[in-house]
């Protein structure tokens, strides 16, 4: 088991993982998202995967397959503070509660010290329970709440 930035040879295994996160958002927001899709197709995930202010952290098993991943932004939101952005966090849903996601985290969380980050963050869909109580037990507090009206 390791953890090590993402490679093309890695595309399949993460796509595995992009429909499952996106399956979850469509079962709580179907009207914004739809079963069977992904949010990169396969050109967009390898330009991300070349490209050193996205880095993209896989948890790999022996046989490297992926079992998680941290997609990462560098950004550069309030004055010279640098955040790195945690654009989405996921482990395969058949491997969840083995400490996967909690070793993904730290290894982002040392990754970001590592460049002088200021601070992480990332957004937790409402709908999402059970991410947002992980985040939480990995200490994160709110920043700020984004607030929606349908029409």
């Amino acid at each position: 088991m390791m953890i090590r930035r993402a490679q093309e040879n890695d595309i399949n295994g993460i796509n595995n993982l992009l429909y499952q996160v996106n399956n979850v958002h469509a079962d709580g927001r179907p009207d914004l998202f739809k079963h069977g899709g992904k949010k990169y197709n396969d050109e967009q995930l390898l330009a991300i995967i070349n490209d050193d202010s996205r880095p993209i952290f896989v948890y790999t098993d022996e046989k490297q397959k992926v079992l998680g991943y941290a997609f990462c932004i560098f950004q550069n939101n309030y004055g010279n503070k640098i955040t790195l952005y945690i654009d989405d966090l996921c482990v395969d849903e058949n491997c969840r509660g083995q400490h996967i996601g909690t070793k993904l985290y730290e290894h982002v969380v040392s990754f970001a010290k590592e460049h002088d980050c200021y601070h992480i963050t990332l957004n937790v869909w409402c709908l999402n329970e059970s991410a947002m109580k992980f985040y939480e037990k990995c200490g994160l507090t709110p920043l700020k709440i984004m607030m929606e009206k349908t029409l």
